[in-house]
């Protein structure tokens, strides 16, 4: 009888002590990471989640769920622990030895443009005898771009393809001072500073460098995401939004320097987006995750009030592209002025039924390219 007092005693003290050291200890040396395996996906491509536990100590872990949401516009795979309502909400449970490594991989579709994060990762456990409960959360640092999709639909390549002979018949406005065409004799309206010295001496007349003539170097883009409707058309928005996306990644192609400018709020500074010009991978770069995080959820900042001054001020060898689904009365009379000062420029717009060009100025109506 005493000995099996002795035994009890001696197997609720192993007990007590096991739980004690598992309720200090549970989390000592270990590392539990979720994390997108790359920073970016184009819309509608497929993404992975890693999720990857390692247990550097001795004790082991019988049961270890671990749990987090993030958007609902990320579509992971339906499994077990999964739920999908206002956020997708994942609980996955697993067991881990002492010393050992465990990773899986979720995939999931970036189903919208956006900036998506991992919110607030919850850590649940327990003692050898499953009898406490043990917890703790944090919220990890993990983000995922969604870039736009551009939109690359063949209208849209053959009027971007347009924009291009358009830009160049502008070459006359600007001569470009480092590629010679020729040379022939002096005009009275020559400037001095173009005589070619040696060729006069040959010939014994004053002759002049021709110069080639170059078409703008350089494309502002303005995005207005300003509506003033009572009903605002999200899929007006994003169509902007992929026309932006598709004229900056053509034109970038082309190798010619663009600006990227949008009254569209920051989803978490509130900014607009102010890209200089700039080109290469990363400049495109850059303005694809700009435009990944603006809200339309948000009202616009006034485009007119943001941009006038910009818009307006001299630039010298560039050509101006703007995006705006809407032609409210301000933003008219700024394109108008802009017109009048004999201003190179296009707008595009998105066929919508909303959309009017009749209503415009003839002025106007000229630049426009409605966009499919």
């Amino acid at each position: 009888m005493i000995q099996v007092i002795l035994i009890s005693l001696v197997i609720l003290a192993l007990f007590f002590i096991q739980r004690r050291i598992y309720e200090s200890g549970w989390m000592d040396d270990m590392e539990v990471r979720i994390q997108f395996l790359t920073a970016e996906i184009p819309e509608g491509e497929e993404g992975k989640l890693q999720i990857q536990i390692e247990n550097r100590k001795r004790l082991p872990l019988p049961m270890l769920m671990v749990k987090f949401q993030t958007d609902k516009h990320l579509a992971f795979e339906k499994n077990k622990g999964s739920v999908t309502t206002d956020q997708f909400y994942h609980n996955d449970v697993f067991q881990i030895g002492g010393g050992e490594k465990v990773t899986r991989l979720l995939y999931f579709y970036g189903q919208k443009r956006g900036y998506y994060r991992i919110n607030n990762i919850d850590l649940t456990s327990a003692d050898l005898f499953m009898t406490c409960q043990l917890h703790t959360s944090f919220q990890p640092s993990e983000s995922l771009y969604v870039l736009p999709k551009p939109l690359e639909s063949r209208d849209f390549q053959l009027m971007l393809q347009q924009l291009n002979g358009e830009m160049l018949t502008k070459r006359n406005l600007y001569e470009d001072p480092f590629e010679l065409r020729g040379i022939r004799e002096y005009q009275p309206f020559d400037n001095r500073k173009s005589i070619n010295w040696k060729a006069t001496a040959k010939t014994g007349r004053l002759m002049v460098n021709q110069r080639n003539y170059t078409a703008p170097k350089t494309v502002r883009i303005y995005l207005n995401l300003e509506d003033k409707s009572l009903l605002r058309s999200v899929e007006e928005l994003e169509a902007s939004i992929r026309i932006g996306a598709g004229l900056a990644k053509y034109l970038l192609g082309q190798g010619i320097k663009v600006a990227f400018y949008s009254n569209g709020r920051d989803l978490e500074t509130g900014d607009p987006l102010m890209r200089s010009a700039g080109k290469g991978p990363n400049h495109f770069s850059a303005i694809m995750r700009g435009l990944a995080r603006i809200d339309t959820e948000k009202e616009a900042i006034p485009f007119v009030s943001l941009f006038q001054k910009r818009i307006l001020q001299e630039q010298e060898n560039t050509y101006t592209c703007f995006i705006s689904p809407f032609y409210e009365a301000s933003f008219v009379d700024l394109l108008q002025g802009f017109a009048g000062q004999g201003r190179a420029y296009s707008w595009f717009y998105p066929l919508s039924p909303r959309f009017q060009p009749d209503e415009l100025p003839l002025i106007l109506r000229n630049s426009l390219k409605p966009v499919r």
